[in-house]
């Protein structure tokens, strides 16, 4: 009989490891289970609906008709010489990327509990996957829109002095957004680990986030001395890119530009650290 002894070493789990590169290829190696959820959020989206995807696609659309309505027609907000259908669909479904990224981020461990006290996997592996099943909505929504920018955008009074090249931007655009959203969200999730009652709270704050994000309107429209306070959130600095890089708006000033960066890539660092400290004994307080 064969006395020999595998030399593979065992995988050992413990909660007193913190993220480093060996975290990001755990969660390399854990890419088919982040598939798996992935498809998950998707289907369950949208199951047992009667329009089903569609969904995708008449939300914005809704939702630009009714700014447009209220914004241009009733509040004669200017739209710095975009088509307004254009101008609020952008804001939108750039709006809700990070909207919905942050609030389902933030529920990472209250909706996942059950799951997280029955087998082990990479925490991050489910707000990863939030980041990813959003972008697909996203693409279906930015989909619409590219149809209605080749329609509209060719004739309007931006169109004569804008550079295409300003679309190199874009994917450093999304990418501001889906990892400001999920900073943002790997904070709150751990704390409403213990404070149940800030998840409402961000419910609520989103909605009101949005009207000081320069969302549905230029910054320029904004009164010189209030200024200061739209652009100290740092969403305002990316919203603006988002126009200079589909419209050719002028870009934000560049301390605002730089205040987006910045505040983007600390909270995105403290956000990993606190959630990795978290999440060894999440299971203990949920």
């Amino acid at each position: 009989m064969s006395n020999h002894i595998s030399s593979s070493a065992p995988t050992i789990i413990s909660n007193k490891r913190s993220f480093s590169f060996a975290t990001l290829r755990e969660l390399w190696q854990y890419r088919d289970l982040i598939r798996v959820f992935v498809y998950r959020d998707l289907v369950s989206i949208y199951k047992q609906t009667v329009l089903g995807p569609f969904w995708f696609v008449i939300q914005p659309i809704i939702t630009t008709l009714t700014f447009t309505i209220i914004f241009e027609k009733v509040a004669k907000l200017p739209t710095e010489g975009i088509p307004s259908m254009l101008f609020y669909m952008s804001g939108i479904i750039f709006w809700s990327y990070f909207a919905e990224c942050l609030t389902k981020i933030s529920n990472t461990f209250v909706q996942n509990a059950n799951l997280f006290s029955k087998v082990y996997f990479p925490r991050l592996v489910v707000p990863i996957s939030q980041i990813i099943s959003n972008f697909i909505k996203f693409s279906i929504q930015f989909g619409l829109f590219t149809i209605l920018y080749l329609f509209m955008f060719p004739g309007s009074e931006r169109a004569s002095t804008y550079n295409a090249l300003n679309l190199l931007l874009l994917p450093v655009v999304l990418f501001a957004f889906a990892l400001l959203s999920f900073s943002l969200g790997l904070i709150v999730s751990s704390i409403t680990i213990k404070y149940r009652d800030v998840a409402f709270l961000i419910q609520f704050g989103i909605q009101l986030l949005m009207y000081g994000s320069a969302v549905i309107y230029p910054i320029t429209t904004v009164p010189e001395k209030y200024r200061i306070f739209i652009e100290l959130n740092p969403l305002t600095g990316i919203f603006e890119t988002v126009r200079f890089t589909l419209f050719g708006t002028p870009m934000p000033d560049l301390w605002v530009l730089l205040y987006s960066v910045g505040f983007t890539l600390i909270s995105t660092l403290f956000a990993i650290s606190l959630f990795s400290k978290v999440e060894k004994n999440s299971m203990d307080i949920v």
